[in-house]
């Protein structure tokens, strides 16, 4: 079987297309997988380093500001479509599958025009705008949360599915995570980030933690600033002029998120689909402050979903407090029931039949 697999921009569409690679080389070795992305997207370093075939074709976002900017819009989609349909001539699948994110469309788009079966993904409550603008095109269209329902217009193609998570969050223990990264078994270790792009506010309630916990024998902790906020987030840090010390770590960004997630008690972090399903997948209990200008505000209800379960504290930017959010932290930690009764209401949230509902539709199709 030969799959094309395609979404970019962000981690929260790379790595659930991963995640369906890796599931169709489980199922069968014999495989044969190929990566598309955009030209300017992050996945050019991902994928690579995540031993998989790539190739890049032109995209770009839906800008009708202007009739300039419509007419740069339309010509990069043209020259996109033009440079997949020249892939899948070459490489001939079976089936291509979209994950969300712009690289979608002329991907898909050429897959139809070829006759190729095509599916997406789609990971958010409520849909981005290039899967909605493909569900015509598209055979089917895999849900991570239900609630996008209501936002397609062809429910016959709908199916509930939950976000894909990668195998490498279900291979080791909370033990030899901690192992690896060389964490002391007995600390209490939060972690904090805001998603591949970073988030200010996480940062600043990072930054908020880490004056406390800097130096604080049995306590550990781990900042992924984001690689766009690295900077902004170290003059911040600069301006506080705080001795960091060995119990904390600062990194711009967590390429090794399974082993991080794994080796913490406590996360702190952006609501996106996909660190939801990673942090629910590891049972982690959870602070989620959903960014509030995500489309059709979907972190709110990401989170909401785990939150409800009691799994995660939701917490809304508009009302957050960094004192409060302090003060939640300081109970978890002096409080380990409670802080089990979260992880185990977390772990009950997570996504653990998703792959096996997509990879399984899509051989079922193809036979």
């Amino acid at each position: 079987m030969r799959v094309i697999v395609t979404g970019g921009g962000t981690g929260g569409h790379i790595y659930p297309a991963i995640a369906i690679a890796e599931k169709f080389k489980e199922i069968n070795p014999e495989t044969e997988i190929l990566y598309v992305g955009n030209v300017e997207g992050i996945e050019r370093d991902i994928v690579p380093n995540a031993g998989y075939d790539f190739r890049m074709v032109t995209a770009r976002w839906f800008d009708e500001k202007t009739p300039t900017e419509f007419v740069k819009t339309s010509f990069a989609v043209v020259k996109g479509i033009n440079e997949s349909k020249k892939i899948i001539k070459e490489f001939k699948p079976d089936v291509i599958i979209g994950t969300g994110g712009f690289v979608c469309v002329p991907m898909l788009l050429a897959g139809r025009l070829m006759k190729c079966p095509t599916y997406i993904h789609e990971q958010n409550a409520y849909p981005g705008l290039a899967n909605r603008f493909l569900e015509k095109t598209v055979d089917n269209i895999f849900l991570g949360f239900s609630d996008a329902r209501e936002f397609f217009k062809n429910p016959e193609k709908l199916i509930d599915a939950g976000n894909p998570v990668r195998k490498n969050f279900f291979t080791i223990t909370k033990k030899e995570a901690r192992e690896k990264l060389g964490i002391p078994q007995d600390d209490f270790v939060v972690f904090t980030f805001g998603g591949s792009i970073g988030s200010m506010m996480i940062n600043e309630i990072a930054f908020e933690l880490l004056e406390i916990f800097n130096g604080h024998e049995g306590v550990s902790m781990i900042i992924g600033t984001g690689k766009w906020m690295h900077k902004d987030a170290m003059a911040l840090l600069e301006q506080k002029n705080v001795d960091i010390k060995e119990n904390i770590r600062v990194k711009s960004y967590i390429d090794n998120m399974d082993l991080h997630l794994l080796a913490c008690d406590l996360v702190i972090c952006r609501s996106g689909a996909l660190s939801v399903a990673e942090t629910t997948v590891c049972g982690k209990a959870a602070i989620f402050v959903p960014f509030p200008e995500a489309t059709g505000n979907h972190q709110y209800y990401n989170a909401k979903a785990v939150a409800d379960k009691g799994g995660a504290i939701l917490i809304e930017e508009k009302d957050l407090v960094l004192e409060d959010v302090v003060k939640e932290v300081l109970s978890l930690k002096n409080n380990p029931e409670k802080l089990k009764n979260m992880s185990m209401a977390s772990r009950e949230c997570a996504p653990d039949k998703a792959l096996d509902i997509i990879c399984g539709k899509i051989l079922q199709d193809c036979k």
